[in-house]
């Protein structure tokens, strides 16, 4: 394996790489030369929205939030996915164009607007974010052979990567179905389970916000736990690379702040999606971020 440069040095030089499939192998062979020195990712990702609420009772919030989330990624196709990659300091990789810091944006073709399930504020909102669904269709990768190559990266089954989100359980459903090509499991328990398979350590910042500032934690999406943090975000929200630069941001900076202790703690706990036996009623379902 290449060793990899030394860590960018300024936190603001960040190039945000767009990955079509003309740059798709050559996008990952850098991936894996660098992620053994860069083993925290953060990941976002950006799909046609919600479209089905399954009805009925349901044992806890967990098992109801989880049928949302089967019935809709088993349903609709990822749009957009974004990694960004750190070490334990937070620096990025020098990977991008005259060694700035590099983040990686994958698009995707094969979801068509016109005529693939989808939420249309959703897609409304995609588009006035920047995503141009006609490229996306004539340049975007194949979201099947992005799996093989991220099976074979270094990036997932490795216990040594800390994967970083937030409110993330479409996000790994998403990626799950990719990587397995089946739809997801029938239970969260079973989705837990292969989710610690894929990704062995997880943290999700949704959940982690409720023990952090006193009085019931912090509250909001990831763009107003940026602002309450005061990151400042690099790119365009709602695209899948600004999103994970981020939330991998936020992560430290909550770190810093709230966290000064192990983080072990609250790793392995996706927001929403925690298995308990509760009251037999329908659940409101969470807002997805």
């Amino acid at each position: 394996m290449a060793v990899p440069p030394p860590a960018a040095e300024s936190p603001d030089a960040v190039e945000i790489r767009d990955v079509w499939a003309g740059n798709l192998e050559e996008e990952f062979a850098v991936i894996r030369d660098v992620v053994d020195a860069y083993p925290y990712v953060a990941m976002d990702t950006e799909f046609p929205g919600v479209v089905v609420q399954p009805v009925g009772s349901f044992r806890s919030f967990g098992d109801h939030n989880y049928a949302i989330l089967k019935a809709n990624v088993d349903m609709l196709k990822l749009i957009q996915l974004g990694l960004t990659l750190s070490d334990a300091n937070g620096a990025l990789p020098p990977c991008g164009t005259d060694g700035r810091a590099c983040v990686w944006q994958f698009n995707f073709r094969g979801f068509d607007p016109s005529s693939d399930p989808n939420n249309s504020d959703s897609i409304d909102l995609l588009r006035r974010s920047g995503i141009d669904f006609d490229r996306f269709a004539a340049e975007g990768a194949d979201a099947t052979r992005f799996a093989e190559l991220l099976m074979s990266s270094g990036v997932v089954l490795n216990a040594d990567v800390q994967w970083i989100t937030f409110h993330s359980g479409h996000d790994f459903g998403y990626l799950l179905r990719l990587l397995t090509q089946r739809d997801m499991p029938e239970t969260l328990v079973e989705f837990l389970e292969l989710s610690k398979v894929f990704f062995p350590v997880l943290y999700d910042i949704k959940h982690i916000m409720k023990f952090c500032g006193g009085g019931g934690g912090l509250h909001g999406g990831l763009s107003r736990l940026g602002e309450l943090l005061s990151v400042k975000r690099v790119g365009t929200g709602h695209q899948a690379g600004s999103d994970s630069l981020l939330t991998l941001q936020c992560f430290k900076k909550l770190k810093e702040l709230y966290l000064k202790e192990s983080t072990e703690m609250y790793a392995g706990v996706l927001f929403g999606l925690i298995p308990e036996v509760g009251e037999n009623k329908p659940a409101p379902p969470l807002p997805i971020e």
